[in-house]
């Protein structure tokens, strides 16, 4: 199949790109990378009258590293960060998560803030944004806003951006010298999405632990009793056995090739082999 005729925009300043969004009455689509959104629209999964092309305005790609935080702005292609050793010094578990995410020709083109944007429910990025207890920058004709990655994620494409916003950048906590992350999926073939997978982020002394899941339910997921259960361990097999039993309520979500119980355990899985990473 092939996409329904559309409006073509290719903005050159980032007040005309917010001007179209804010005019097409929710109709309109941004275009970053493009490796979602035109697959969606040839299968008709996605039907915007206009799309609003982002890849020729300037100051929405690019990499700012600040006290506390790395900004990378929303065009910022994966291929870059890949590339980027001081990203990945600030942020060591992008390293861990970049080659997972499809296959180079996709990281070449796919961009974070597309990703996050998508909020596809077994993404890689989101989950890491979860994790990292990151945030999301939004900005529309007459607004800028900054939201916790904690309250971003509403469920299957599904994100608090209006449609007359733009994600113009994300925000990622810099890891202090002795953070610890884990990081494991469970997939059919390398660069497929997840099944399931876990990150585990973690301070030194586990005083201080983040679980997220992805590829198992309607979204990104906090697993907050399994970080109960980790926090203040001596991160051992019981305290890792308990937080695996913590995971009965998760709010997981079958598909046509595995039920919600299986997703569960496999997300089970994940946690041991990515809390294994993290104490490695």
């Amino acid at each position: 199949m092939k996409a329904p005729d559309f409006d073509y925009q290719s903005p050159e300043t980032l007040e005309a790109a917010l001007a179209l969004l804010a005019d097409a009455d929710g109709m309109a689509e941004p275009l970053a990378g493009g490796q979602s959104l035109m697959p969606m629209m040839n299968f008709r999964l996605a039907a915007p009258e206009t799309l609003v092309d982002l890849n020729g305005i300037p100051g929405l790609s690019g990499v700012a590293i600040e006290d506390s935080w790395v900004a990378i702005g929303a065009t910022t292609r994966y291929c870059d960060l890949e590339d980027d050793k001081e990203v990945i010094e600030a942020v060591p578990l992008i390293a861990k998560v970049l080659p997972h995410i499809a296959h180079a020709a996709i990281r070449n083109r796919g961009t974070i803030g597309g990703s996050i944007a998508l909020a596809d429910p077994a993404a890689e990025m989101p989950a890491v944004l979860l994790a990292l207890g990151g945030e999301v920058v939004l900005q529309s004709a007459s607004a800028r806003r900054t939201v916790k990655a904690d309250d971003f994620f509403l469920g299957i494409y599904e994100t608090v951006r209006e449609p007359e916003e733009l994600v113009v950048a994300v925000r990622l906590p810099k890891a202090k010298p002795h953070d610890r992350f884990g990081f494991h999926e469970i997939v059919r073939r390398h660069g497929d999405y997840a099944m399931a997978g876990c990150i585990v982020a973690a301070d030194a002394t586990l005083a201080g632990v983040r679980v997220a899941f992805f590829g198992v339910g309607d979204r990104p997921l906090r697993a907050e009793r399994a970080e109960d259960a980790l926090a203040g361990s001596d991160g051992g097999p019981a305290a890792l056995h308990a937080a695996v039993a913590a995971l009965s309520d998760l709010e997981c979500d079958g598909d046509v090739s595995t039920s919600a119980d299986t997703k569960r355990h496999l997300a089970g899985v994940a946690l041991k082999r990515a809390f294994s990473e993290l104490t490695a």
